[in-house]
């Protein structure tokens, strides 16, 4: 009952007429930050520190908060529609998302993500308010062997299950683990892969990659087939709202999803790539129609876009009540309570309840606000496909090159996202996924870090690895990931008739 009475304060604090309006603000500015490729909410968040200094702490991360989600909500959008995620979380989305939308099934898509984003926010919020310091417990149980066979999952599972051959998904993954290594080695202070370039000491920007490869990617890939390019597809040929078999194939990964997301988004290092992967692979495993994946799947939209809004609530664990940030924008959201001069933690729940139950309360009346913004928007955003191709492209050329100029005004970076851009291009005509190299370049340095934490103590005794229940487990799945598929697939093709030749490696 005390967490009961702690909500109920929370929400007398977040129906305040000046915090609606604050959430209010921050879900549309969320939504338009995450549309914008290249600028995501902890960019946002940065930018608007120095205006909310003089903000009530309460009002201004009850607009955080709304950045937060907002982002990706509108992050959904672009991915579907556009095939440029405004935000990493987005990236699986992208997958199927923007295949439906071709097919003129582009409204179907986006409700799709907009009730998933609203149920598993929603989910996760009561996880929050519920289960925010029994899961914080986790932190103390998982040891840095248990985090490298937790990301050691995430690159099986993301390689084997992304493109048509295993050859593709892991030079797509050790692309992404090799643009991981450019930078400063954060143990020994040793320069590695920077070619006496000061300007890649700080290592490749993931905002950078992301922009590149998919953006700049897929302008260029659009661009070489212009002449050929069939005619426009009507975004709402498909209709304008989910059919009754949309539903029942959605809600299942809706939840599925949000059970995914939370608990690796409460993990110190889960963020929201990891749930998100792994939600895809999950779901073209337990999909009726398998075979529609790859060409339009609406579970790969439910799923995904669930379980990262989940993780998103999942990443505030940490951040509220130990004070650790797993992701960049609960990295800028620590540096905003530093700015309070607040210290999250459990003493925070004790000296400032109004302001963190607030918080909380916020995320259930943003979600709602979210929903109501979005799903009426959701026939105005597709007919964004009526545009012609050539305004929409050079269109998002201009925000990609404002965007990455923006966040480090460095024209190593530019130069960076012209070569991805050509890299992503090649990619796209010989048909390698984009997303292993994304999360090759997102968890592998934190795999090297957590490998190098768990050799240093067990002073270089490989066996430390398999040392945990759960590092064991996780190293156990990761391999059968790995194996049974193309046993499977062996199997099937021994199964049909004048199919003994081998398949191509390619």
């Amino acid at each position: 009952m005390d967490i009961l009475n702690q909500l109920i304060g929370g929400f007398a604090v977040a129906l305040q007429p000046i915090n609606l309006f604050w959430a209010f603000i921050g879900c549309a500015l969320g939504t338009a930050v995450g549309v914008l490729p290249g600028i995501g909410p902890a960019l946002t968040i940065a930018l608007l520190l120095p205006v909310t200094a003089q903000v009530n702490p309460a009002s201004a991360f009850i607009m955080f908060a709304g950045i937060l989600y907002g982002a990706l909500y509108g992050g959904s959008t672009t991915s579907i529609l556009l095939n440029t995620p405004g935000e990493s979380g987005s990236v699986m989305t992208a997958i199927e998302g923007n295949r439906m939308a071709r097919k003129g099934r582009g409204a179907a898509a986006l409700a799709t993500a907009a009730i998933g984003s609203f149920v598993a926010g929603t989910v996760g919020t009561l996880a929050l308010t519920f289960l925010a310091p029994a899961i914080a417990e986790l932190a103390f149980v998982f040891g840095p062997e248990d985090y490298f066979a937790l990301m050691v999952l995430s690159f099986t599972s993301v390689a084997v299950v992304m493109g048509r051959s295993l050859v593709r998904g892991f030079a797509a993954l050790f692309f992404g683990l090799a643009l991981g290594t450019i930078g400063i080695d954060t143990q020994t202070g040793q320069t590695r892969m920077v070619f006496g370039m000061l300007e890649l000491l700080d290592g490749v920007s993931f905002t950078v990659v992301l922009v590149s490869l998919f953006a700049i990617g897929e302008t260029f890939y659009v661009a070489s087939r212009h002449a050929s390019a069939p005619a426009a597809i009507n975004p709402l040929s498909g209709g304008h709202w989910m059919t009754r078999q949309d539903w029942a194939r959605s809600w299942k990964p809706w939840l599925r999803g949000s059970v995914i997301g939370f608990p690796i988004g409460a993990l110190p290092a889960g963020g929201t790539e990891i749930p998100t992967f792994l939600s895809y692979a999950l779901e073209r495993r337990l999909s009726k129609h398998p075979e529609e994946f790859g060409h339009g799947a609406i579970e790969g939209v439910a799923g995904p876009e669930a379980a990262n809004n989940a993780a998103a609530a999942g990443i505030l664990v940490p951040l509220l009540t130990l004070g650790l940030p797993s992701t960049a924008t609960a990295a800028v959201l620590l540096a905003a309570f530093q700015n309070y001069g607040l210290q999250p933690g459990p003493m925070l729940f004790a000296t400032n309840p109004d302001l963190l139950w607030g918080l909380i309360a916020s995320l259930y009346i943003g979600n709602l606000i979210l929903l109501i913004l979005n799903l009426p928007l959701v026939g105005i955003w597709v007919r964004l496909l009526l545009i012609p191709r050539h305004y929409i492209y050079g269109g998002i050329v201009v925000f990609a090159l404002v965007g990455v100029w923006g966040l480090s005004t460095s024209w190593m970076d530019l130069a960076l996202m012209c070569g991805l851009g050509l890299i992503g291009y090649v990619a796209r005509v010989y048909d390698f996924p984009i997303a292993p190299v994304l999360i090759g370049l997102i968890l592998g340095p934190q795999a090297e870090i957590q490998l190098r934490r768990a050799l240093a103590v067990s002073q270089d005794d490989w066996s430390v690895l398999v040392g945990t229940p759960i590092s064991a487990s996780l190293l156990a799945i990761a391999a059968l990931v790995l194996v049974v598929p193309p046993l499977l697939a062996y199997r099937r093709r021994q199964a049909v008739p004048g199919s003994e030749q081998p398949a191509s490696a390619g």
